[in-house]
């Protein structure tokens, strides 16, 4: 599969079950717990399941010098694309992601013995008897399971985005005062 057809196939397919209710920090780092699940391609009928975070440098609309830097996505074990090839390819077609910086850690990789619809309701109910605001519960293809993870921080960062420009102007406010 070919970065384009990749690229597709997570846009169509990715679904984002549960955003995270807490918003992410302006000026700081904000760690994004996640559950991500995915169609098995090896065991028809269970369900990968990914649970993790991704550490966001500074998510805000603010640029910064640094070059982008995707750590932990596992680009480098996928035939189609390497993580350079992932930054221009996204580039290229205008989409930035405003801090650069993201370190995806992965806690476990589990196998549901499911549907994937059965592995929701599981991980949804569990979310929710936690009141776990924090994490996102995400669906998308197990072949491209880094890009639906990038969509589902990029659906947080855009959702962040009025506050951090509020955010910025009463900083911006404090200093003129």
């Amino acid at each position: 599969m070919d970065i384009t057809s990749a690229w597709e196939k997570a846009l169509q397919e990715t679904n984002i079950v549960r955003s995270r209710v807490i918003g992410l920090q302006t000026f700081g780092e904000t760690q994004v717990p996640y559950i991500l699940l995915s169609p098995s391609t090896i065991n028809e009928g269970d369900t990968v399941v990914r649970t993790g975070e991704v550490l966001v440098h500074r998510p805000s609309l603010i640029l910064p010098p640094n070059v982008p830097q995707l750590e932990g996505f596992n680009f480098e074990d996928e035939n189609f694309f390497k993580e350079n090839t992932m930054i221009n390819f996204l580039m290229v077609r205008g989409i930035t992601l405003p801090s650069m910086k993201y370190d995806n850690k992965i806690f476990s990789l589990n196998v549901f013995e499911g549907k994937i619809d059965d592995a929701i309701g599981v991980y949804g109910n569990r979310l929710q008897r936690e009141e776990n605001t924090s994490a996102g519960l995400i669906c998308g293809p197990d072949q491209v399971w880094q890009l639906s993870l990038l969509i589902f921080i990029c659906s947080q960062i855009a959702k962040n985005s009025s506050t951090d420009v509020r955010r910025l102007l009463d900083e911006y406010h404090k200093k003129k005062e």
